[in-house]
């Protein structure tokens, strides 16, 4: 099973979105499983379940994963392709987002056209890596900063566009023959708090009835911090970056 890959069939992509058929790929993420088993955990029949499957493997998100005799029955067990998916723009072909068509640096929305096509790119590129059998070459740099102030944020940009455009220019070889041209993307945006889990939201209300039975005792202090669980978030680590490379050859 691949960790994730990319849809880029318009057809299967309506497939993975279909509701029951999603969930359906995420149980089989965790584990193969057969059509009565995976009846049980999302209350359809069988048979539905089945029809379900069959179109989930016609566009390739499930396979077979053995079988198993069950008295006089032989079931089928499933599992998904990779453990998550990703819609690629070439499924909206039409659609897709050009960042060609309006550059803008500071556009929010010319960011999200770059990773549209960042997707893309790459999700064919995987493609005719896993069809030539190479390892695809690429690398990624994640990381996170905090900055004091909008200036300082804008110091770091320039400081930034400096040293990339300054290592382009070094590196970059256009008349080298053999050489293969290799596309960078680099992005700044703000960190997405994570959204509160069940749990979070469990333990907020906790709090909530905990403050609120406070009030209605007539006490004018707080719970202590036995009562209320306070959030403290870890130290940063401001030297954190996580890199992957593949340093085999690409396909042509």
């Amino acid at each position: 099973m691949l960790d994730v890959t990319v849809i880029e069939d318009p057809e299967a992509a309506a497939v993975s979105l279909d509701p029951t058929r999603a969930r359906l790929l995420a149980e089989l993420a965790s584990a193969p499983a057969s059509a009565a088993m995976l009846a049980g955990r999302v209350g359809l029949p069988r048979q539905k379940v089945n029809y379900h499957l069959k179109a989930l493997e016609r566009h390739g998100l499930v396979e077979l994963a053995g079988e198993r005799r069950k008295g006089n029955v032989t079931e089928r067990l499933m599992r998904a392709t990779a453990a998550s998916y990703v819609i690629s723009p070439l499924a909206l072909a039409a659609v897709q987002p050009d960042p060609d068509r309006f550059r803008d640096q500071l556009s929010a929305r010319w960011l999200l056209a770059l990773g549209a096509r960042l997707v893309r790119d790459v999700g064919t590129l995987i493609t005719g890596a896993a069809k030539a059998r190479k390892r695809l070459a690429t690398y990624a740099l994640d990381g996170e900063v905090r900055f004091a102030s909008a200036a300082d944020r804008a110091a770091f940009v320039q400081e930034l566009t400096a040293g990339v455009s300054a290592l382009i220019r070094k590196y970059d070889a256009p008349d080298a023959e053999g050489g293969r041209d290799h596309r960078i993307v680099v992005a700044v945006h703000p960190t997405v708090k994570d959204r509160p889990t069940v749990d979070d939201r469990v333990a907020a209300e906790g709090r909530a009835a905990v403050t609120g039975r406070a009030a209605v005792d007539g006490r004018s202090e707080p719970a202590d911090d036995r009562t209320i669980a306070r959030d403290r978030r870890p130290a940063r680590d401001h030297t954190s970056v996580r890199e992957r490379s593949a340093p085999e050859l690409d396909p042509q």
